[in-house]
């Protein structure tokens, strides 16, 4: 049915199989994620098991999706979706967040970034030792990333968003966010050069480090000057969508920006994300705007479950039959849940370390962009992140997303039942 469909579509041109497979993949996506959900499991789960499913129709089979999977302008479009999807994730944070965390959750962030990145690098050391240094640090930084807003989700359900522990996730999870970036950058940078036959030394890294981090400090600084004297000028127009329309031209503006600089376009909208904040619209809201998080709800939700799809379609199930993939992926899920948990010995005393551990575990969407990202640069003519690497990082992708809830509220359970138990009489 679905290649009778491309089929059709196809006769009608590229546009025509695009708007096929957009109605096709945003049902099915929708569906899947809507089912996963009834697991108590977040709905990006069922969207990226959809792609899967989409990507090795063949294996059981179905038609082959290899003209979507290879299309340009679906590559685009999963783009937009992971672009709005940082800027989202940046929204949910201000500059003021960051410097109020402290040194507690700063601590907890680095923890969070060195250690997984060491242990990333160590296993692939192991089990990939003819792959160069900068495979094996590509891998680290995957685990290096979090994804706090599962975590988040199960801190709202349970009440426990005002707890000790919680202020702490959260505030190291917005300085995890920006230092995995960066990270990504660095590394990027160097594997790129190498692409080129180029060497790059100590001080092209430092330049690449300066690069990223002058980039987010200029782009935090310029639009905390800029956005609310835009929004507060643009009162004068009284029409419709003016929020949504400049946000999305700010986020567009910094990712293309990013793109300039030489970092990955999903830099500049998380930058564009930090900056924008709820007061700088205000007065459009009180004259009727809508939210702007109420206005990307319905574009976010067409990009988004694009965005995943393609990186569920792109994994090679047939990977797994090959012999060691299953025990590097159960190896790398390990190092990546271990290097979160390494979180816990740096949480300051009456804090639960158990907590903070497990919150800092799952990856979900950030850990897939980096895979995605992996997956697109080329070293000595093959992928960094080849097929059997990718679908080991999507394994470990989904067990720390899922594992998290469970885990998270268990060891909020024991915490609650420590602080209500007796004392000694």
């Amino acid at each position: 049915m679905t290649e009778a469909l491309l089929a059709a579509a196809a006769e009608h041109g590229e546009q025509g199989r695009i708007l096929a497979a957009l109605a096709f993949v945003l049902v099915g996506a929708k569906l899947l994620g809507a089912l996963v959900e009834r697991l108590r499991q977040p709905s990006v789960l069922g969207e990226l098991l959809f792609g899967i499913l989409l990507g090795n129709l063949a294996l059981f089979g179905g038609p082959s999706l290899a003209s979507l999977q290879h299309s340009e302008t679906f590559a685009i479009l999963a783009e937009l979706g992971a672009i709005l999807l940082l800027f989202e994730v940046g929204l949910e944070s201000t500059p003021r967040d960051m410097l109020a965390v402290g040194v507690p959750a700063t601590l907890v962030a680095l923890a969070g970034v060195v250690t997984p990145m060491a242990l990333g690098f160590l296993v692939g050391m192991a089990l990939l030792p003819g792959e160069s240094w900068m495979v094996h640090a590509f891998l680290g930084a995957m685990l290096a990333a979090t994804s706090v807003g599962i975590t988040a989700r199960v801190l709202q359900d349970a009440r426990a968003l005002r707890t000790p522990s919680a202020r702490i996730i959260l505030g190291a999870a917005v300085i995890d966010d920006v230092l995995g970036l960066v990270v990504l950058a660095i590394i990027a940078g160097v594997i790129r050069a190498a692409a080129l036959g180029e060497t790059l030394a100590p001080s092209g890294i430092a330049l690449i480090v300066t690069k990223a981090l002058g980039f987010l400090v200029a782009a935090i600084v310029a639009g905390s000057y800029l956005s609310p004297r835009v929004f507060r000028g643009a009162l004068a127009l009284r029409a419709k969508g003016v929020v949504l329309a400049l946000s999305l031209g700010f986020c567009f503006g910094l990712a293309w920006l990013a793109g300039l600089a030489g970092l990955a376009p999903i830099v500049g909208a998380f930058a564009a994300g930090l900056v924008l904040e709820d007061v700088h619209f205000k007065g459009h809201v009180e004259r009727g705007e809508t939210q702007l998080h109420d206005s990307l709800h319905a574009l976010s939700g067409l990009l988004v479950p694009v965005f995943f799809v393609r990186m569920g379609m792109l994994v090679d199930v047939e990977s797994f039959l090959r012999p060691g993939v299953v025990g590097f992926a159960a190896v790398l899920t390990l190092a990546a849940m271990i290097g979160k948990w390494a979180c816990g010995l740096v949480t300051p005393r009456g804090i639960s370390r158990i907590t903070v551990g497990v919150g800092m575990m799952p990856r979900g969407e950030v850990g897939l962009i980096f895979a995605g990202i992996g997956a697109s640069l080329m070293l000595d003519g093959h992928a960094v992140v080849g097929p059997d690497t990718y679908a080991a990082a999507v394994f470990m992708v989904v067990v720390t997303t899922m594992a998290t809830p469970p885990l998270l509220l268990w060891s909020l359970r024991r915490d609650g039942a420590r602080a209500t138990a007796p004392g000694p009489a």
